[in-house]
């Protein structure tokens, strides 16, 4: 799927800027840690670069998470 569910009933913004080169592991990790919630529940989690010229998207679909850059 290319999009996440349109029943997804949260969006976290993640207002500290995040290191770009991380991953799909990075930012699990920093889901977990920064903001205390489970990168496996039906949210979205959006990070901003240094810059904030750029987002990137990260959000768990049924056997794996997907990155929007």
């Amino acid at each position: 799927m290319m999009r996440p569910s349109k029943d997804t009933p949260f969006i976290y913004l993640c207002t500290t800027p995040v290191d770009f080169r991380k991953a799909i592991g990075g930012l699990s990790v920093l889901v977990e840690d920064e903001l205390s919630l489970n990168p496996f529940d039906p949210a979205l989690f959006v990070f901003i670069n240094r810059r904030k010229d750029k987002i990137k998207i990260l959000y768990w679909e049924k056997n794996g998470f997907c990155l929007w850059y």
